[in-house]
């Protein structure tokens, strides 16, 4: 489910994968694995995505599909 919601996310916001790779500040092909699934995405990176597109990092990992992020607990 990550593979897809990632994708997903990234078409839906009409991005490339070079720009996601800029946000999160590394290589366009270590991205490009990413969604590929070749490699896993770090814990802090999937963070960074969640507030960058807006939703929950459990969204991201298929664990709803609830697209709004969680309110904060502060």
């Amino acid at each position: 489910m990550l593979l897809k919601r990632l994708k997903h996310l990234r078409e839906d916001n009409d991005l490339l994968q070079k720009h996601v790779a800029e946000v999160l500040k590394i290589p366009e092909r270590t991205y490009g694995n990413y969604e590929l699934g070749d490699r896993s995405i770090p814990l802090e990176l999937l963070i960074v995505l969640a507030k960058f597109y807006n939703t929950s990092t459990d969204y991201i990992l298929g664990l709803t599909d609830e697209t709004r992020p969680y309110r904060s607990q502060k």
